[in-house]
């Protein structure tokens, strides 16, 4: 069951996902690695997709695995204390990339399907 308190909890986590990508990017301005790389990986972590072909519960581990948080966040600390920037610009891109989706509304997968996500059902305008 749903109320409207669910969609002003989801509207804030998109804001949320808008507000990481914004900052991302802004960070990665500052760094020394082009531009040319943000635009090469910035749809990398999609290749989790990829996973589907082995069916609805790797599918969905998989990509879950790859648009939390968590990992981004260990790399750019590996890369900051090892003093290696690309580490931190990959893990700002990666960054980037999991704030476009929650911005869209696209969540982590739930069971119940690929449409189905944390963030609620995803229901692209169909055209």
């Amino acid at each position: 069951m749903t109320n409207a308190s669910d969609g002003a909890v989801r509207g804030l986590l998109r804001l949320e996902g808008l507000g990481l990508l914004l900052l991302t990017a802004h960070l990665y301005g500052y760094r020394d690695q082009g531009w040319l790389l943000w635009i090469f990986l910035f749809l990398a972590p999609d290749l989790s997709l990829l996973g589907y072909l082995g069916g609805q519960r790797l599918g969905s581990r998989l990509y879950n695995a790859v648009h939390t948080y968590v990992a981004p966040m260990v790399l750019a600390g590996v890369g900051a204390l090892a003093f290696r920037p690309l580490l931190v610009s990959l893990s700002l891109i990666w960054g980037a990339h999991i704030g476009l989706d929650r911005a869209l509304g696209l969540g982590l997968k739930l069971p119940g399907g690929f449409a189905h996500t944390h963030l609620g059902t995803v229901s692209w305008p169909k055209g």
